[in-house]
């Protein structure tokens, strides 16, 4: 277990997995869903960062250099409609219109 889990993680963690193998779910399947159930609850707790979707990368570089979940984010905070089904070219041009 990560060490920047709390004991009540732990224990999260052991009840989920001892539930999956009384669920007769592989002991390896197991231990990758209560790892994967603990660190959802903490995300949404805010305890835990999602990286892939914070954050809007660095102001001084140019849009074309940045990625794509980067650009979302930009487009989410000025409420571009239509971001997640965009392409990279397309957000580039919609945050550069919008600005």
């Amino acid at each position: 277990m990560p060490e920047a889990w709390s004991k009540k993680d732990e224990r999260q963690y052991d009840h989920i997995k001892q539930s999956e193998l009384d669920r007769d779910v592989p002991a390896d399947r197991a231990k990758e869903i209560a790892a994967r159930s603990v660190n959802k609850q903490r995300r949404k707790e805010g305890r835990t960062p999602n990286r892939k979707t914070q954050g809007t990368g660095n102001p001084n570089q140019r849009l074309e250099d940045r990625t794509v979940d980067e650009l979302r984010n930009i487009a989410a905070e000025m409420h571009i409609r239509g971001r997640s089904k965009m392409k990279k070219a397309e957000l580039v041009d919609a945050v550069r219109e919008h600005r």
